[in-house]
């Protein structure tokens, strides 16, 4: 494709979308066409599928369609399916609470905290309560972290403790004693039935009552963590989807040197 040809079709594209009625986008701007996936907990049979068309319908489809379904164990059926959307949203009225540190990488970090904080920073961390996933909390904390982003283990200014899975939350805390730590990091993937609501709450709860919460740093992360859930449950940060180490340490090192300046 030429660059002209690529220009003028880019030009006609943005032409026709309208920011403020988004809708999904399938085939053709505006088309509102969108897959999806859902369980019933019924048997596999013309009856659950036309049962799946009527909820899509519902949910406010056109034209749905049942491409795929299969019978799970005992009298359930998984569904994929398509539709066209009739809804939108307005785009540019939306606001997300976001982290608002500036994203740095390893070096700019480890200079900045040399310069403005001179000593390292301590971090604690941990998948606490029955969550048995290690891969949230290893990434952040580990020396190799993922996807090419190394974990605070490897940053020269940061010394770290990793408790691991499935940590009591005052095992958490009472390390971030002994340690004297900065900033306490709790990972968060099991979240069937709002688990990690509860657990989050009960950290925030044990900190307030001993007095600690004002003297460590707390934040939280995880694939259903938002910033404005964190900060909605007493946190100082929320990590989510798409961020890792340099993201976290980014944060510590700007608002403990905030802190500082704020005594």
């Amino acid at each position: 494709m030429s660059e002209a040809l690529y220009q003028t079709d880019k030009n006609d594209f943005d032409q026709t979308l309208d920011l403020t009625k988004v809708r999904p986008y399938g085939d053709t701007i505006n088309d509102g066409k969108t897959q999806l996936s859902f369980t019933l907990p019924v048997p596999a049979g013309d009856e659950a599928v036309e049962a799946a068309k009527q909820l899509m319908k519902k949910m406010g489809f056109d034209n749905p369609q049942i491409v795929y379904h299969k019978e799970l164990a005992g009298d359930f059926t998984f569904f994929v399916c398509y539709g066209s959307f009739k809804g939108s949203v307005d785009y540019t009225s939306i606001h997300v609470p976001k982290v608002t540190s500036t994203k740095w990488d390893m070096q700019t970090t480890d200079e900045f905290i040399k310069e403005k904080i001179g000593r390292k920073i301590v971090v604690v961390g941990a998948s606490t309560g029955t969550d048995a996933h290690t891969v949230g909390i290893d990434a952040i904390m580990n020396m190799k972290g993922f996807a090419g982003h190394f974990g605070l283990e490897r940053y020269e200014m940061f010394e770290t403790v990793n408790m691991g899975s499935q940590v009591a939350n005052e095992d958490l805390i009472a390390k971030g004693i002994e340690t004297k730590a900065d900033a306490l990091l709790v990972s968060q993937t099991v979240t069937q039935k709002d688990v990690h609501i509860s657990n989050m709450v009960e950290m925030v709860e044990m900190l307030e009552a001993e007095g600690l919460r004002e003297t460590m740093l707390i934040a939280c992360g995880g694939p259903r963590i938002t910033h404005e859930l964190a900060k909605e449950l007493g946190y100082d940060a929320g990590f989510g989807m798409n961020t890792y180490a340099d993201d976290v340490a980014s944060f510590l090192a700007q608002e403990i040197y905030r802190r500082l300046q704020e005594q």
